[in-house]
């Protein structure tokens, strides 16, 4: 096929956020699970916002001059997350899908990103397939958990919105946790006013940016995100994502009255260092 890929800009939000919905839609809904956006205009604004952001590197599939997929690459910090990719429910399985993650990589390649991650759904095969060619190995299995806020506090955990003084501490957490920072997400979650911090023992031992399907969290303990948990106001979108090998957390989640609405897994390409700490990875990873 021939298929141009180019530069993503402004000007696609709505054609590539109508194939976001339609793509998600019609998988999820094949596997008898909900799908990720709940409306086109809703995956059009989330677009429109990774279109627009510096940070963000939007690749476009056309075919005879009709957009048929995009795919994106956050650059905001060391390590590149990769998504959402999607492609035109009519034109899976002719190689789109492969050739914009293959320019992805490519690109991520090109600015030197010691690794790459992305998530995966887990009833998904053909994506598993392909990304496992293309050199990702699963690193984590995921549960995307939703519920009712729980408004539930940790004696001795103190929950507040993070500031540009908190920069550093949560910084340091997430090397602490992952060997790597996310400070490009996190300077923008403390702009946008979602990201939140957890104090125990008068110092900062956690933050979140938010507890959500599109944010990230890392905490020293399990109390520490337990707090993060308990306090957020809301679980925005889908959920948020639990790595269910931490037995502990999960089992807390569930006793507290979050469920499950469906398996995801975590996928890495590269610099990958097994996390020493709690967290919750954002859909990008």
């Amino acid at each position: 096929m021939n298929i141009t890929l180019r530069p993503g800009n402004a000007a696609d939000a709505l054609s590539c956020g109508a194939i976001c919905y339609e793509a998600f839609k019609t998988i999820a809904r094949q596997h008898n699970f909900p799908p990720d956006f709940p409306s086109p205009a809703f995956a059009t604004e989330f677009l429109s916002g990774l279109l627009a952001h510096p940070g963000v590197y939007a690749v476009i599939a056309e075919f005879n001059g009709r957009i048929v997929g995009s795919n994106f690459l956050d650059e905001r910090s060391t390590v590149a997350g990769i998504g959402p990719i999607t492609v035109d429910p009519a034109m899976q399985n002719r190689t789109v899908g492969r050739q914009l993650m293959q320019h992805i990589l490519d690109r991520a390649a090109q600015r030197r990103f010691p690794g790459v991650r992305l998530i995966q759904a887990a009833y998904h095969n053909r994506s598993l397939s392909l990304y496992t060619r293309l050199g990702f190995v699963a690193r984590e299995p995921l549960s995307n958990l939703q519920g009712e806020p729980l408004a539930v506090q940790i004696p001795g955990y103190t929950v507040r919105p993070a500031t540009e003084h908190d920069l550093d501490a949560c910084n340091r957490i997430c090397v602490q946790v992952h060997g790597h920072d996310r400070s490009g997400e996190l300077c923008d979650a403390i702009r946008q006013g979602t990201a939140t911090i957890v104090e125990h023992g008068g110092r900062i031992t956690g933050y979140a940016t938010p507890v959500a399907f599109f944010g990230h969290a890392v905490g020293e303990t399990n109390e520490a995100l337990k707090a993060l948990i308990g306090a957020a106001p809301t679980f925005p979108g889908p959920g948020f994502l639990l790595p269910i090998r931490n037995g502990e957390l999960f089992r807390w989640c569930l006793d507290h009255g979050l469920r499950v609405v469906q398996p995801m897994t975590l996928m890495s390409m590269g610099l990958y260092n097994e996390p020493a700490g709690a967290f919750l990875p954002s859909i990008l990873y």
